[in-house]
Formats: structure tokens, sequence, C-alpha cells
């Protein structure tokens, strides 16, 4: 099965781009990541648990996006 990425609402939090990613995984599973972009700069984290919907997954990757770059929380 390819692999299907989406993408949208990404969203501005203080200094970082905060874009949220899901990807189809199986049958009804999903994955969730999230990109902040800062500058030139781009760090992607993949984020568990597993989701159901897509929806979920992608409220759940803008969530800890925003929670992330709102508290300085990046490696």
């Amino acid at each position: 099965m390819p692999a299907i990425y989406m993408q949208n609402n990404t969203i501005a939090v203080g200094k970082y781009l905060v874009t949220p990613l899901t990807k189809l995984i199986g049958a009804n599973a999903y994955a969730a990541s999230v990109s902040l972009r800062r500058g030139m700069h781009d760090r992607v984290f993949r984020l568990l648990p597993r989701f159901t919907s897509e929806s979920q997954a992608m409220c759940y990757a803008l969530d800890q996006g925003r929670r992330m770059a709102a508290h300085s929380q990046l490696p």
C-alpha cells in the first residue's frame, strides 16, 4: 500500500510555523506527525498513539505542535 501523507492548517506560533501531518498506515489506522519550522530549519516529530480517523490524528498533531512551539520544548 502506498504511503499517503496529508497536511493542512499550518499556523504560526511565536517564531515557529506548525504544520500537522497525517499518514494512512493501514485500514482505519492513521499516524500523526508535526512539522515545526523556524526560518530555513524544519523539524518533524512522529507522535504516538495511532488513531482511527484522520481528523483525530490531525487535531492531536496540531495540539502537540502548538504546545511544543509555545513552551519551546524543542530538543
